[in-house]
């Protein structure tokens, strides 16, 4: 999966699975496209990502057949300018598939359909890749601040200096440990150790005959009210106020170059062009396999040496 926010979306709905949602596409690219729409939405979508992943092949045949899937209208790569409440503004680019391959007319209005779009619920840190140089990234949304929790053990010392503050409720070690729990308390509503022992001190009878007893009574009945949590931050509206679809390889924007079908000329005629896997086994660069092929180099040296001496290669005479 992808950062939150990054990652494979839906341009639409989806029609449901079935054996000839890629019958159209070659091989490879079928098997790539199946692989890419059982992603969840939200996986990585870039080739590296997927080569990554993906059993049987490496980055260059997985970044060819995603041209090949943008051109057959699986896939397309939109960039948008998204304008915040606070007049804060970003380029963001996002990707979107469709199991059902969409005519360019299609996905034209698709993104004319971006333009003035809320995405309030959608904006947030990681929504998508940032250009550098053009944007800023926006702060995080805070997260709710957790209850303060009182310094270990400040509950218990408040309790045994009481002594020193009125003879008359001076606990015992038992009634330290017993009433620690509701001191604690008393400190993580907001009081501090003056005002537990004001609260505890103020008005006592000339004798105190069970002061465990009389403190309970007066923490339990003179408590202070919790805090109140702090207000939800507001979530900023945002809404998109430019789209311009780009090269689902180069990402050269379509303001700058004409796009075919998703794609530049010339990734368009990198795509479309022979492929090795039409060409003979054996000739098949590594980076189109999942793990690049090695020889033995000494075997290769044998076989140098062989030659040399009028003998045939090992195994072939």
């Amino acid at each position: 999966m992808a950062k939150t926010g990054y990652g494979k979306r839906h341009a639409g709905d989806e029609t449901p699975h079935s054996e000839a949602d890629f019958a159209h596409l070659r091989a490879r690219d079928a098997e790539i496209a199946t692989f890419v729409d059982h992603l969840a939405v939200g996986a990585a979508m870039g080739h590296k990502a997927i080569a990554a992943e993906h059993p049987r092949y490496g980055q260059q045949a997985v970044r060819t057949s995603m041209g090949r899937l943008t051109e057959a209208g699986h896939l397309r790569w939109i960039k948008e300018h998204l304008t915040v409440e606070d007049n804060s503004m970003r380029w963001v680019t996002r990707t979107y598939w469709s199991r059902e391959p969409r005519s360019p007319e299609w996905w034209a209005e698709f993104v004319r359909e971006r333009h003035g779009r809320d995405v309030t619920d959608q904006y947030r840190p990681g929504l998508a890749r940032v250009d550098e140089g053009t944007a800023t990234e926006a702060e995080p949304e805070p997260e709710p601040e957790p209850e303060p929790e009182p310094e270990a053990g400040a509950a218990r010392d408040t309790l045994a200096r009481l002594r020193a503050a009125d003879r008359r409720l001076a606990l015992s070690e038992r009634d330290c440990r017993a009433l620690e729990p509701l001191a604690a308390e008393w400190l993580a509503r907001g009081a501090t150790p003056t005002d537990i022992t004001e609260a505890l001190t103020a008005g006592l009878p000339e004798a105190v005959i069970n002061p465990g007893g009389l403190t309970r009574n007066r923490l339990e009945n003179k408590m202070p009210p919790k805090l109140p949590k702090a207000p939800a931050r507001t979530r900023l509206r945002a809404r998109v106020t430019r789209a311009v679809m780009i090269c689902g390889l180069c990402e050269e924007p379509e303001t700058t170059t004409e796009l075919i079908n998703g794609l530049c000329a010339d990734c368009r005629a990198e795509c479309l062009a022979e492929e090795p896997d039409q060409i003979a086994p054996g000739a098949v660069p590594d980076t189109f396999l999942a793990a690049p092929t090695r020889r033995d180099a000494v075997a290769l040296r044998a076989d140098e040496v062989r030659l040399a001496a009028g003998f045939a290669p090992r195994g072939r005479g």
